[in-house]
């Protein structure tokens, strides 16, 4: 029998968790009601259901269960949150994002500006982080809202969020947070950051895919947002559309896991990942490292291998599961986006490795990835002396 080869790419997707699965399987069969048909039994448990994992994300973010619409996913929600208040704004309206957002954010930012809407993409620093003052010189009088994102999907680097946010209120100016990589894995207290829009998904958690939410924060200041599908008035007519109660359920009890289990599992990560670049760096004295080297997901490993051809590395590499950059963009032959905004020149933007560590990860895995990695590139090198 074939071995697969061990998953590193948890930035792409991370495993259903058992017990999440546990909690969704009677959604599909007994309990499969559906929850907008409250006045019988099997809608109201249906309908029960999701308001409980409504309120275990709630808790895992420090908000409202009111403040969170569910969507497909996060492309959906950041689709929404763009699109959806800009279009409350006349053509003219100044969009801010960075240029290492995750490409649901820069599509809809160029669709945006296609439009007639004024859009600045921000630089970023060699390791993939928005200067808050950058933001700061950026704003204008008509800008209505800032998109940056909490943790790099490919570099793992840690925007400073908090002093982003405090500039945008400071100024009157709405703020969005991609924050898919960071959630269940970094401390996100909604009830003192000052972020106005948040984008989740369920399967970057351990849960399922199909399922994501984004956080409207309410308040005094009323967020407009205009829903981008008719039909229904799902989710306070922002989203409408039958809920997907298991996968709702499923996203509910990922979260709950994750904010019992977090501290202690993102220690144990971040110990892997250390080990895995300590290993790398002995066996690839010239491999470099891409993002910061301490303000990043724990997960996270990316690096960039000098001397050896991207596509060749990637296709040799059969006894990993590893990434090139984001799985949202790999059906587009350029170099990495993130990695070009951080300075990288194409050659080493090609020959980079996202590593992307989780909760089923072992040593050996990490010391068997070392070794494949180290074999692999000095097989490369030797055919291209």
């Amino acid at each position: 029998m074939t071995m697969r080869p061990i998953y590193l790419d948890h930035h792409a997707t991370t495993p259903v968790d058992p017990r999440v699965l546990a909690a969704m399987l009677p959604f599909f069969s007994e309990e499969f009601g559906n929850a907008a048909s409250w006045n019988h039994a099997y809608g109201q448990a249906a309908r029960d259901a999701v308001e409980r994992a409504r309120g275990q994300i709630a808790a895992l973010l420090a908000c409202d269960a009111e403040e969170l619409v569910f969507t497909s996913g996060a492309t959906e929600a950041n689709n929404l949150a763009l699109k959806g208040l800009l279009a409350h704004r006349p053509a003219g309206g100044h969009l801010i994002v960075s240029a290492a957002e995750h490409r649901s954010v820069l599509d809809p930012a160029e669709s945006l500006s296609r439009q007639g809407f004024a859009v600045t993409r921000l630089p970023v620093d060699e390791f993939g982080c928005v200067d808050p003052d950058e933001v700061r010189r950026a704003l204008r009088p008509e800008t209505v809202l800032v998109s940056a994102m909490s943790a790099n999907n490919e570099v793992g680097s840690l925007n400073p969020i908090a002093a982003i946010g405090e500039i945008c209120r400071n100024h009157n100016v709405l703020f969005h947070c991609d924050a898919v990589q960071a959630v269940g894995k970094l401390t996100l207290d909604l009830s003192r950051l000052p972020v106005d829009l948040l984008s989740l998904t369920a399967h970057k958690c351990y849960g399922p895919k199909g399922i994501g939410a984004l956080f409207v924060r309410r308040g005094e200041r009323r967020i407009p947002l205009r829903a981008q599908l008719d039909g229904g008035g799902h989710e306070r007519h922002l989203r409408s559309g039958t809920l997907p109660v298991p996968l709702i359920v499923g996203f509910g009890a990922a979260c709950e896991i994750a904010e019992r289990e977090r501290e202690a599992e993102q220690r144990r990560i971040a110990a892997l990942r250390d080990r895995l670049w300590e290993l790398l760096r002995e066996r690839i004295p010239d491999i470099v490292l891409n993002g910061h080297p301490t303000e990043r997901l724990a997960g996270n490993l990316n690096v960039s291998i000098p001397g050896v051809d991207g596509e060749a590395l990637m296709t040799a590499l059969t006894r990993i599961a590893v990434s090139s950059g984001s799985a949202c963009t790999t059906v587009d032959p350029e170099p990495s986006h993130v990695l070009r905004a951080m300075g990288r020149d194409d050659r080493l933007t090609r020959a980079s490795l996202r590593f992307g560590l989780g909760r089923g990860n072992t040593e050996s895995d990490v010391a068997a990835a070392a070794e494949h990695v180290a074999e692999v590139v000095a097989r490369l090198r030797a055919v291209r002396r």
